[in-house]
């Protein structure tokens, strides 16, 4: 429990060195990676999601790709392709860009829909299939995907099964005027702490990282909680689309990843109810009346919670 601890207030301080005032993000970005999940960060241009991406990326000695999605991007760069080799006349894959442990998906959303669509297999099952022949991606792998507001020029809003395979979205939001006022010193005096950032673990530390999260343990009043919040979002009315089972999941597994970067070797409803909006919020679909009232996700998922009965027990 200690070594996790440990390890992410690392991780803080070292994308700290490049990210002003953001540790929130950084550590829901650890709490993702401990889970074997993807992240999609949504926020306007400007404020900093590929430069937090790449900090991240930079503070694990991990192979590190970026992709820059454009409208002219194939399935076939993401994936790779089969080519012949004409001194043996025999099929070569030829890899594609997303063939790396930590993928950078910038401006994931300005790519058309079946580019995106190509994601699916790798991000859900860890591998791609070309040619009928199935390829493995390194260990440990995550998708760190990068988009605008879908209703910006030239973008293409991802369909509610891709948004299904990240495992949380989260939002940097603008920065405060004293951590503005920081920013503007480093870039007027010249710093540039993104070349200087150094990686703080292995690969191997990383996996025996992810293995304890699989220690924490999780009674049966907390799974049943998970479950009422599931079945609770399935019933709203403001509600088209609810909960997944895959959500359901994805939600318990980052409350194990709270719980022991909190040096907790058991979850709590407090580590449910604080992981519920970025876990599922992005993965709600609301009804026709609900968009008609402004409603958001985030609104519609905190009533639907203060709606479920909390445990009592919780080990």
């Amino acid at each position: 429990m200690q070594v996790t601890q440990r390890f992410a207030q690392l991780l803080v301080n070292n994308v700290g060195k490049v990210i002003v005032g953001k540790q929130d993000a950084v550590e829901l970005m650890m709490i993702a990676l401990l889970c074997r999940g993807h992240v999609l960060i949504e926020d306007v241009p400007g404020v900093g999601k590929t430069t937090l991406a790449s900090a991240l990326a930079k503070s694990l000695d991990c192979s590190f790709k970026r992709i820059q999605f454009t409208p002219d991007i194939t399935p076939s760069d993401i994936t790779g392709f089969s080519i012949v080799n004409f001194k043996t006349g025999e099929l070569e894959y030829r890899p594609g860009l997303v063939m790396s442990q930590i993928v950078l998906a910038d401006e994931i959303n300005r790519t058309s829909p079946k580019t995106q669509s190509s994601l699916l297999e790798v991000m859900e099952e860890g591998q791609v299939t070309v040619d009928g022949t199935t390829y493995r991606m390194p260990s440990p792998f995550i998708v760190l995907a990068t988009q605008n507001p879908v209703d910006f020029v030239g973008t293409y809003p991802l369909p509610e099964a891709q948004l299904d395979r990240f495992f949380m979205r989260i939002s940097i939001g603008y920065p405060t005027a004293e951590e503005e006022i920081d920013i503007l010193e480093r870039h007027t005096t010249g710093l540039k702490p993104m070349e200087d950032l150094k990686p703080i673990c292995s690969s191997s530390d990383i996996l025996k990282l992810q293995q304890q999260v699989d220690t924490v343990y999780t009674s049966r009043e907390v799974r049943a909680y998970v479950s009422n919040i599931a079945a609770a979002s399935r019933k709203n009315g403001a509600l088209q689309l609810g909960v997944s089972t895959r959500a359901a999941i994805s939600l318990l597994r980052a409350s194990q990843a709270r719980a022991l970067m909190l040096g907790r070797d058991y979850v709590s409803p407090d580590d449910v109810q604080s992981m519920a909006e970025p876990v599922l919020a992005h993965r709600l679909v609301l009804s026709p009346e609900a968009r008609m009232r402004n409603m958001t996700a985030e609104r519609v998922l905190s009533n639907v919670i203060g709606s479920v009965q909390v445990p009592v027990k919780a080990r």
